[in-house]
């Protein structure tokens, strides 16, 4: 098992494939993210980032469920930065507005209650009111597979 073995597209279907013949773990697609996201950084997809250690209590926690029960195990999904992960701050891409929730979003929960596993959270127009990903404080999105596009609007960051 290695990060190598992580595939480029990180599709449902590729990861579940990859889980169950053991070509690589969860831990090492969250490496392989983390990388990914390192290279990427002027891209400006992220307000906050994938990091270890705040993906790690999500990895523990796969050790309590059953894959076979838990159709989205170790499937990792990024937020948009104005929807609530508990003790993730939220800013909506505006500083000021920031707060930390102390629950998750019915979404997240839905999602982390499947196996899923939240990675960091994503930029997006500022309140989620433009149209090309350029009004953000922390910085103008950019397309991660096609820089001659635009990332979108108001999920720019996701997008």
């Amino acid at each position: 098992m290695s990060i190598q073995g992580v595939p480029f597209e990180l599709s449902i279907h590729a990861l579940q494939q990859g889980y169950r013949s053991g070509s690589f773990t969860p831990q090492e697609v969250i490496a392989a993210i983390i990388g990914r996201v390192e290279r990427d950084s002027g891209m400006n997809i992220w307000i906050m980032p994938p990091e270890e250690e705040r993906i790690a209590p999500y990895l523990e926690g796969l050790k309590g469920l059953d894959p076979a029960v838990c159709p989205l195990w170790g499937i990792p999904f990024a937020v948009k930065d104005n929807i609530d992960v508990a003790g993730w701050p939220v800013t909506a891409a505006c500083p000021d507005y920031a707060y930390v929730p102390e629950r998750h979003a019915p979404v997240v929960e839905r999602l982390i209650r499947a196996g899923a596993i939240p990675v960091g959270k994503t930029n997006l127009d500022q309140f989620a009111t433009g149209l090309v990903g350029t009004r953000s404080p922390y910085g103008e999105t950019h397309n991660a597979l096609r820089p001659e596009l635009i990332s979108g609007g108001s999920s720019s960051g996701s997008a």
